[in-house]
Order: C-alpha cells, then structure tokens, then sequence
C-alpha cells in the first residue's frame, strides 16, 4: 500500500504494531455493508461506471460468502480488515476493486463501521436487558406477598417483600435500557463521505449512504465525523452503569445464598462445587458477574483516557478504540445472559426470609407509627419509646409481639392492646401501600404494569 511514498518496507515490529486486523475483523459485516453503499452511491452518482460498480458489488458478495465460511485472514501485511477486503475483491474482480475507495478514506470508512457495529451491539444488548427484565417480573409475580427484611447498613430495616426488591432491579434495567436507547439516538448518524479528514471533491451523496446504511442523517462536520468516539464512550458508560447494577443484584444472590441467610437455592445450572469439600455450592456465576463489572469499568476508563488528548482529527492512537468496546460488549452480554438464567431458576426460601424478618425487630418503625398514629404521641417522641421497649425485648430475648402488653404499658400507658395488630411483619408490609411502597398489593399493581410495558403474555 505504500509502495508509492515508501521505498523501504516496514519493519517487522512497524507492521505488528501498526496491525489491527487481528481484533477489527470483527467488523467485517459492517465493512462489506459500508463498501456496498459507498458502491452503489458512486455508481448513482456517476462517478464510477455502471458496469464497475455492478463488478464490484457482486465482488463483495463474493467475500462476504468466503469471510461467512472461512473467517478472515489475519495478514498483517493488509494491516485491518479495510484494506484485507479490498485485497480479497480485487483477488476477485481485479482492477476495478481500486475504484471502490474512490471519495472515502479508511478514516471515514473505520468511523462508519465502528458506528454500525456499536448500533448493532446495542440492539443486542437492549433485547438481553429486556429479557432480564421479564425474569424479574415474572418471579417478582410470584414473591409479591413472601415477607423478607430490608436492609440498610446491611442491617435488619423493616420488611419488605421479595416481590418488591426484585423490582427495584426492574427500576435499574430500565433506566440501563434508557441510556442505552439514547446513546444509539447519538450515533445514529452517518460519517461515511468525510474522507479522510477534510470532506471531498467528489459530488457524492450523502444522504443517500446514510439512508442506505440506517442512519438518520450524514454528520455535519467532516473533522468531527473521522475523530469522534463519543458513541463508542457512551455505549461503555451505559455498559459500566448496567454492569454495577448487575454487580449488586449478584452480590445480594451471594448473601443470600450464604448459610448464615439461606433466603435462596442455587440451581446447579449457575454453580460449582469445591475440589475439595464435597458439601460446597457455590455461587460462581453470580461472583463472576460481579467480576466483570469491574473490567467493564476498566474499558471505559481505558478508552477515556485513550481520547483524552488527541488532536482533531485522525490520530493512530484511535486504533485502540474498538478493543475495550469489544471486550466490555463481550462480558456484559455474558453477565446479562448469566443473571436472567439465575433470576428464572433460582429457588426462594420463604419460612427463612421471613424467620429474618421476624428476628430483627423490622416492625420498631410500625410501633413508632402506632403511637403516632393512634395514641397521637408526637414522632420523636414515639421514636423514643418504640427505643425503649425494643432494648427491653432484646434484653429479655423476645420479638416486639411477644412482650407482655403490661411490659409496654410499664414504658406508657398509652399503649392499649390495638398495638399488637401492627407489630406482626404481614400488617407490617400491607400497611405500606403508598405509591412504590412495598405492600403486596402496590407491588401487584407495579407488575401489571412492568408486564404490560414489557408486552408481557397475561
């Protein structure tokens, strides 16, 4: 390729470093699709002749058919898969292959693929999270009503329902699947026609390239269209975000699943045992999800400060774009795959989350509102004698329900017997029946809507 400026080849450590095929093969699809539009929009334009044109697409049929087959070579001689599909086509049709890079630079062609690629990931990854999303549903469903403690500071809160937590994940996807949605509206804009830097001589079209190719419209600014990467940067931040909130939803699988909790069965699908103690399950998948959040983060930070510096507008540097985006893709597909298979089979232990519930003084906060509410005590105040009565049963080793009413009374005498209808965790979690609370019924409610936003089958 440089025969013309160069009178030397380059060195063996110039041609390995300066290589990208063995990583951007991965975008031969959107290399072929570019070149077929780049193709048909000259031949339309009259800038290479009819029969050129039809020579050339039929060419890359030809090695879209070989790549689908037999994969593509990595000849680091060829440097990308740019330059290895314009050597195979004109292996193919001979000359007139030299016409296809007319008006375009691999600069605006690599900008063009990376976008198509991104937008593709993207669609796959959108139909991961909503299929993660129908597993949380779906079990929410059957959990509305199974009584576990919520925690803060890991610490025994007041009870929730397991219904109600695992829509709090439901929450997080949707706003991943928001982000996600968004940065595909950013990218959906086309650079092919930039060339190389500075735009083209060449009365190209366009508009036509970015209709034929699925993009919106063509980018404005022939300088930015060749050195932004901001979509590549915005789909690792949604990436990174979607993968802490995976992150955490494992790490709770791992509590739970641990003896001391025991809320929930490990299906064997999503579990190793030990080289060494038989009675072992343990939680790999969900620990591994939890790992790849932090290289999905990593590749966001790697490719940030990549761009960080760089002049406009094309700079070599650049080439290292596409591997932390194919890496961070690679996990983040996995771990989404690896968590909707644990969320649809995994196995709840309703009389253990409950026993939690039960043992942890979670309904302190409904005596405090008892009193409020009924003996109209002022909240602090309340909030002073509910601490009173909860260091009282935990001296004598009780649940608050099970105090005498006289042991209570002792503390005020205001209390009366109506206290022990909200002392138990089921009046506990039917009472919070405000918008978003965690009673049975609000999160039935919140269901049939995920369902019916998620077009769900009744």
């Amino acid at each position: 390729m440089w025969g013309g400026r160069f009178a030397e080849g380059p060195a063996a450590i110039m041609r390995e470093i300066n290589a990208s095929i063995p990583f951007d093969k991965r975008l031969w699809r959107q290399d072929i699709a570019g070149s077929r539009a780049h193709a048909t929009m000259l031949g339309a334009q009259g800038i290479v002749a009819e029969g050129d044109v039809a020579a050339i697409l039929g060419g890359l049929d030809a090695v879209e058919a070989d790549y689908a087959a037999n994969g593509v070579d990595e000849d680091l001689a060829l440097e990308d898969i740019h330059m290895a599909t314009e050597s195979r086509l004109a292996d193919k049709i001979g000359a007139a292959a030299g016409r296809l890079h007319t008006a375009r630079s691999r600069n605006d062609q690599v900008a063009t693929d990376f976008r198509l690629w991104v937008r593709d990931a993207i669609d796959s990854v959108e139909a991961g999270l909503k299929a993660l999303q129908v597993a949380l549903v779906t079990r929410a469903g059957e959990q509305a009503e199974a009584v576990m403690p919520g925690f803060t500071h890991l610490q025994v809160a007041q009870p929730v329902t397991m219904g109600h937590h695992l829509m709090a994940y439901y929450e997080m996807i949707a706003r991943d699947r928001d982000r996600f949605a968004a940065a595909r509206k950013r990218l959906n804009r086309c650079p092919l026609g930039a060339a190389a830097l500075a735009g083209t001589g060449f009365p190209i079209d366009r508009q036509a390239t970015a209709t034929a190719l699925g993009f919106d419209s063509p980018t404005d600014n022939s300088l930015d269209s060749v050195s932004d990467r901001d979509f590549a940067l915005d789909y690792l931040m949604a990436a990174a975000q979607a993968s802490l909130h995976l992150s955490r939803l494992a790490e709770e699988i791992v509590i739970w699943a641990s003896q001391p909790y025991g809320f929930v069965t490990l299906p064997d699908a999503y579990s190793t045992g030990s080289s060494i103690m038989p009675q072992k399950r343990n939680p790999d998948a969900a620990e591994l999800v939890r790992g790849h959040s932090g290289r999905i983060t990593g590749c966001l930070v790697a490719l940030m400060v990549t761009m960080k510096g760089l002049p406009l507008a094309y700079s070599k540097d650049m080439q290292d774009d596409k591997p932390p985006l194919f890496e961070a893709h690679d996990l983040l597909a996995l771990s989404i795959a690896a968590m909707t298979g644990m969320i649809e089979t995994i196995g709840f232990r309703a009389d253990r989350m409950r026993g939690a519930a039960e043992a942890g003084y979670s309904t302190a906060t409904d005596l405090a509102d008892w009193l409020v509410r009924v003996a109209d005590i002022p909240f602090r105040e309340a909030h002073h004698i509910t601490g009173t009565i909860v260091r009282m049963a935990e001296r004598e080793g009780v649940a608050l329900g099970k105090l005498p009413l006289e042991a209570m009374t002792a503390v005020d005498p205001r209390i009366d017997d109506r206290i022990f209808s909200a002392l138990s965790v089921d009046a506990s979690v039917a009472a919070r029946a405000s918008h978003g609370g965690t009673a049975p019924s609000e999160v039935r409610k919140r269901v049939a809507q995920a369902r019916a936003a998620l077009e769900m089958a009744e």
